[in-house]
């Protein structure tokens, strides 16, 4: 085995064993010398220089599976900056009026299932309902409770515009209607390249409608984040604190920078980037919810799955897994 005893030094987690190598070098050197000089002392050398052999071996084996797991720990970090274990996941109502908030209500009931399947933590950031109780828009954040859980990896490609056809339950001619929900998918990453500048927003406060004890509704604790330079908009209203909130919206509206940050920059290399999975744009029309044939249709790799209560009882692990690996059907697009 060959180590780099300088660079071994510079590192805390080895200098010290790097320097137990050099002063068994040193011992050995002086063992060979005094060899050198004096015959009748080889029985005794010989058994010293394996005595010192043996701890230079247990040393070396220690440095190199310090530096295995350093390098292992390292994959890790990587991995998670890459794939973060938590998202904030946005559903925004489309084309088709009230039929359109209840299918992105019904969207997010089909992730909140699927993330009580994984294991995930599921909670409600904000939330605007129709009078049918729909969602005109919401958020949630999803967090895992370890790196295995991979929440961002699994969700990404969930990203864009989902339409649903079907007979509503107020039309009373039997017609199929189509209606559209977008889905935003934002990751929360522990290093964020910028900084946001406190000029660059305002921000307002005000009584929350939802659940948190009686003072929700007496005080202002809803919070409201407007970024002026690009117009993103974010809420936050389901935590017991102004305070709370205004956290929660900062994080939010980082992340959405952060997305944006990133849009742009694979905007330039759209070309090299744009795959079988498609673009990852929002407004991608990726997959079809048709009810009358019981099948869902995912655009990008043209493939089809059925039994749709399941599906949208949360049961998709199929889909992404297909998605994930770009596993191609032979259907048709609609």
């Amino acid at each position: 085995m060959t180590l780099d005893l300088e660079e071994l030094k510079k590192n805390h987690n080895t200098s010290y064993l790097a320097g137990e190598l050099e002063r068994l070098a040193r011992e050995e050197a002086e063992v060979r010398e005094m060899l050198d000089s004096d015959e009748t002392l080889h029985e005794m050398a010989g058994k010293e220089l394996k005595f010192i052999q043996e701890k230079k071996e247990r040393i070396e084996k220690q440095i190199q599976d310090i530096l295995d797991n350093y390098e292992l720990n390292a994959t890790h970090k990587k991995e998670a900056e890459e794939f973060p274990n938590e998202i904030v996941l946005e559903v925004r109502a489309g084309a088709g009026g009230d039929e359109a908030s209840l299918f992105a209500w019904e969207l997010a009931h089909m992730y909140e299932k699927f993330a009580e399947i994984q294991g995930w933590q599921w909670r409600v950031n904000y939330e605007s309902k129709s009078d049918l109780n729909g969602y005109k828009e919401a958020s949630f954040e999803i967090k895992g409770k370890d790196q295995k859980n991979n929440v961002y990896k699994k969700m990404r490609y969930e990203q864009g515009v989902h339409r649903v056809q079907r007979i509503p339950a107020t039309e009373k001619n039997g017609r199929v209607h189509t209606s559209t929900a977008s889905v935003a998918v934002l990751p929360i990453r522990k290093k964020v390249n910028f900084i946001i500048n406190p000029a660059d927003f305002d921000m307002e406060y005000s009584r929350s409608g939802g659940k948190g004890g009686q003072n929700v509704n007496k005080v202002e604790t809803a919070v409201r984040i407007i970024h002026i330079p690009t117009g993103l908009d974010v809420r936050s209203t389901n935590e017991r604190s102004q305070l709370a909130n205004r956290e929660k919206a900062m994080m939010i509206l980082t992340a959405k920078l952060q997305q944006l940050e990133e849009d742009t920059e694979a905007a330039k290399h759209a070309g090299i980037r744009k795959g079988q999975i498609g673009s990852g744009d929002r407004s991608e029309k990726i997959r079809t919810y048709n009810y009358s044939q019981d099948r869902v249709t995912d655009h990008r790799i043209k493939k089809s799955w059925h039994n749709l209560p399941k599906i949208m009882e949360g049961e998709i692990g199929g889909i992404i897994a297909d998605i994930e690996s770009g596993a191609v059907g032979d259907e048709k697009e609609e």
